[in-house]
């Protein structure tokens, strides 16, 4: 990470504590579609977490023709909760100093462009240098972190991912990028377990001790 020079964080369950209300709305979604009992629910989907929800339940449902119906009703009430959230002032210091110590510090989420986009634009007193949500074909991982390449001319080696859930571990590894984990969705052991030792966070701060 010492070549570091700009910051990836995901958005929901990183930046902004959104997953447990995703995570409720979902359980709530496979239990009528699919009859799952709502704790396993919970835990089907923060096990997938880090896709869009549709790649989820392609994962959890492989095939079945109840998935496209099911994701556009987890989308619709997912967003209520999703607008009473709001950035903490301790992630937009955060944010804040990173930037003045040099750091291009950018969002990478597999939420829709448009629904990051009018979140962010609520925060004034917290501004990034650049914001990706998904779009159809272009989604957080390799999508992302080529693009980020392109626009500021850097290499994966330059680029650091910060995210919550293994998933995101993935999408990092799979492009050479180095990754933090912050924990709260996943805990040390369940990265650990997966991928050996990782570096790991309990909140945003923890990165201004690793990037100085």
């Amino acid at each position: 990470m010492d070549k570091t020079k700009i910051l990836v964080l995901d958005f929901d369950g990183t930046v902004v504590d959104t997953m447990g209300g995703f995570g409720e709305v979902a359980s709530q979604v496979l239990n009528r579609f699919f009859g799952t009992p709502p704790d396993e629910g919970r835990r089907q989907y923060f096990e997938t977490s880090g896709l869009p929800f549709r790649q989820q339940l392609e994962i959890l449902h492989p095939g079945d023709k109840r998935n496209d119906l099911a994701a556009q009703q987890f989308e619709q009430e997912k967003l209520k909760g999703f607008f009473l959230e709001r950035i903490s002032e301790e992630t937009k210091e955060v944010v804040r100093e990173l930037k003045k110590r040099g750091y291009i510090v950018v969002v990478s989420s597999n939420n829709y462009q448009e629904l990051v986009d009018l979140f962010l634009a609520r925060e004034k007193d917290c501004q990034f240098d650049l914001i990706l949500g998904a779009k159809n074909g272009f989604y957080k991982g390799k999508d992302h972190f080529d693009f980020i390449c392109r626009h500021f001319g850097v290499s994966p080696q330059e680029i650091t991912f910060v995210g919550d859930s293994l998933k995101d571990f993935e999408r990092a590894k799979e492009s050479n990028v180095a990754f933090v984990a912050k924990l709260g969705t996943f805990k040390r052991e369940d990265f650990e377990k997966r991928f050996g030792k990782v570096v790991a966070i309990d909140s945003l701060k923890g990165l201004l001790g690793l990037f100085k």
